[in-house]
């Protein structure tokens, strides 16, 4: 049995946000030329949108994952018939107004001779049959939920193979849609439970007259060029072009000192070099390089574009994942499924304080976000959240929610130096688009104090000393965790 750790937990958010923003990313470029010297600068402006997409807006390979997502969050068994008929329905629903489905994905959903699974599943063997192929990458793009499920059972790699084949199925007929589909949805499975992944371990999942196969495409993409599997909407080039961007990115899977936020981000640019399908591949590199990295080695710049059918975003990504690796199982303080979180035994949850060296910076405890004075239009929040305490009056671009724990142990938070510049540098990036901005934790004490002090030396040119004496000073209960203050003390 495994313990749901805040590790796997952060794992398994960054699986799903890792998808989702490698699929808004490439969407712009799907079925345009290769661009070998375009370049992720890992802010905002990288979600371009074009005519058919917004900016940050996911396509149909993550909104066909969000119904796999939400079965996985609701603690359901996702081999079961029931679910796969909810699947295909929440599936046939989206499709009739979605602004693109994939053509086999299409052709199956047209074909149902009903509404449930096996409806479903006959469609896709007459797809098959009328076609002689039924291979498309459909049945990768959207497997990162399934590596989220059973993870706290024993046979739980097994069981999300068999979920893995079986979703898989609905759509795609053909045995390397399926063992794709399985492979990779392992891969992030075991990513998630323990940091690193052995491929071997992985390839064990496959039917095994069919794990030498798969092994040998994996090694040919291992060190090549992403774009050289250039038929990447079938299922085979479509896994072999996202894993060779992983490796591209610096990435080794069992090696987690290779797991960086600038890995992560090398990743997502290799895999939107490439031409053809490019969405999807950045989507099948991006679940499994995220579950790698974890969500906090994911830009937030990125993250506070991110939005999708349904209308979620990457708060709700976020917590949809948390609670599929926890089967279902809430947390006790509201943050995976309140309106709002539960602070009440911390003291100090109502300290306010202007910034000293930037009045359109407000400082403070969460309590403060219910009276937020009327000329605050964008939040960075430092702390978890319930789903209503930003006022619905502020764009969901204009607030980020940043993965940061207050304890000094080195596990608590992988990426610190990474994470707190982003928090920094994302106050810097709502101001210079004259947003007012309340920056807050639970009390204003530890978190607020070490991001409000980075801010005002990268961006204000204040001496890291002086500014986090100012800031302690406007707010006198401050008092960052050393491994905070180490950082501070190593900013030039």
């Amino acid at each position: 049995m495994t313990k749901i750790s805040n590790s796997i937990a952060h794992r398994a958010a960054g699986a799903i946000l890792g998808s989702a923003v490698g699929d808004a990313i490439g969407a712009p470029y799907e079925f345009g030329p290769a661009r070998p010297h375009l370049t992720l600068a890992g802010s905002a402006d990288d979600m371009t949108g074009n005519g058919m997409w917004d900016r940050g807006e996911w396509t149909d390979d993550t909104s066909m994952a969000v119904p796999i997502l939400r079965a996985a969050a609701a603690g359901l068994d996702l081999a079961s018939a029931e679910v796969h008929n909810r699947i295909v329905q929440e599936w046939a629903t989206w499709a009739r107004g979605a602004k693109d489905v994939g053509i086999q994905t299409s052709q199956v959903l047209k074909g149902m001779r009903g509404d449930d699974a096996a409806a479903a599943t006959a469609s896709a063997r007459r797809v098959h049959e009328a076609h002689g192929r039924s291979g498309g990458n459909g049945s990768v793009m959207r497997t990162a939920p399934v590596g989220l499920a059973y993870m706290a059972e024993s046979d739980g790699v097994a069981k999300v193979a068999a979920a893995a084949h079986a979703i898989a199925a609905l759509t795609h007929f053909e045995d390397d849609a399926r063992d794709g589909a399985a492979l990779w949805s392992v891969l992030i499975h075991l990513a998630v439970r323990d940091g690193r992944v052995r491929l071997d371990h992985a390839l064990a999942a496959l039917p095994v007259e069919r794990r030498e196969r798969w092994g040998a495409m994996l090694a040919a993409a291992d060190g090549a060029d992403p774009d050289a599997f250039q038929h990447n909407g079938w299922v085979v080039h479509a896994v072999q072009a996202a894993y060779a961007a992983i490796c591209a990115g610096g990435i080794v899977l069992d090696d987690p000192s290779t797991h960086t936020p600038a890995a992560f981000r090398r990743t997502i640019e290799a895999a939107i070099r490439i031409h053809n399908d490019t969405d999807t591949v950045a989507a099948i590199a991006g679940a499994l390089a995220g579950a790698l990295v974890g969500a906090s080695a994911i830009p937030i710049g990125w993250q506070r574009l991110l939005h999708g059918y349904p209308g979620l975003g990457a708060r709700e990504l976020t917590r949809l994942a948390v609670l599929a690796v926890r089967d279902g199982r809430p947390d006790s303080r509201g943050w995976l499924t309140g309106d709002s979180v539960d602070y009440s035994t911390w003291s100090g949850r109502d300290a306010t304080a202007v910034h000293p060296h930037d009045n359109g910076v407000l400082m403070g405890g969460v309590a403060h976000l219910a009276d937020l004075p009327a000329d605050i239009d964008a939040v960075v929040s430092l702390c978890q959240l319930g789903s209503r305490e930003v006022p619905a009056r502020i764009r969901r671009e204009d607030v980020a929610e940043v993965w940061l724990i207050d304890r000094s142990e080195p596990d608590a938070n992988v990426h610190l130096a990474f994470v707190l510049e982003e928090a920094a540098d994302t106050v810097a990036a709502l101001r210079a688009d004259g947003k007012r901005v309340y920056l807050h934790c639970v009390a204003a004490q530890s978190r607020t104090p070490t991001v409000a002090a980075l801010y005002a030396t990268r961006h204000l040119g204040v001496a890291p000393e002086q500014a986090l004496a100012d800031v302690v000073a406007a707010l006198p209960a401050a008092d960052p965790n050393p491994a905070f203050r180490a950082h501070l003390a190593q900013v030039k």
